[in-house]
C-alpha cells in the first residue's frame, strides 16, 4: 500500500542504503514442539526495559520461521568477532539445516527451553508475546525472561555486506 504522493522506492536501493548502517550480528534460536531452528540476524532492537522486551525481524520465507512461531520461545545470542564462522553457518551459507547447525559451538537450554550459545557476548532468553507481519517479515516481540553476559570481547558487526570488528573506541 503506497501513501498518496509517495513514490515507490526500489527495494535494491533501500538494501544498498541499509548496508551503510553497521549492525551487531546475533544468532536467534528456538526449540520446542516444532523442533530446533536457528538463524543469523541483524534486525533486532530493544523495545523497553520494563518489562524487558525486544524485537527481532525474521523473513517469512525462511524455513525456520514457522518453528519460531509454533515454539513460542527464542533466544538472542550476540556474537563476538571470533564467531564469524558460526554466523555464516546460521546464515545458511553452508548446507547444514535445523539441528545440524547446533553441532557447532557449545549450547545449553535456557529457562524457556530455547538454546543459548555459551560463547555469546550476551544471551537473551525470550518468550514470544506478539507477532506483527510487515511486508516480507515477521516481527517477533519477545519478553526477556533471563539474560547473561560476558565482560570482554569485541562485537561482530555487519557493515557494507561484510563482517567488521566492533571494538573501536573514540
Amino acid at each position: 500500500m503506497a501513501f498518496e504522493g509517495m513514490l515507490m522506492l526500489d527495494p535494491q536501493a533501500y538494501r544498498d542504503a541499509m548496508s551503510e548502517i553497521a549492525s551487531p550480528v546475533h544468532l536467534i534460536a528456538t526449540d520446542g514442539p516444532a523442533g530446533l531452528a536457528g538463524m543469523t540476524v541483524t534486525a533486532l532492537a530493544s523495545v523497553t526495559d520494563h518489562p524487558a522486551t525486544l524485537l527481532v525481524c525474521v523473513n517469512r520465507k525462511s524455513p525456520s520461521a514457522p518453528r519460531f512461531l509454533e515454539n513460542k520461545v527464542f533466544s538472542v545470542n550476540s556474537l563476538g568477532v571470533e564467531d564469524q564462522k558460526l554466523a555464516d553457518i546460521f546464515a545458511g551459507r553452508t548446507h547444514e539445516h535445523f539441528a545440524e547447525k547446533f553441532t557447532h559451538g557449545a549450547w545449553r537450554k535456557g529457562a524457556t527451553g530455547a538454546p543459548l550459545f555459551i560463547g555469546a557476548l550476551a544471551n537473551f532468553d525470550c518468550r514470544l508475546i506478539e507477532v506483527k507481519d510487515i511486508g516480507t517479515h515477521h516481527i517477533l516481540f519477545g519478553r526477556v525472561e533471563a539474560v547473561a553476559r560476558r565482560d570482554e570481547g569485541a562485537s561482530l558487526l555487519y557493515h557494507r555486506r561484510g563482517y567488521r570488528r566492533g571494538d573501536d573506541h573514540l
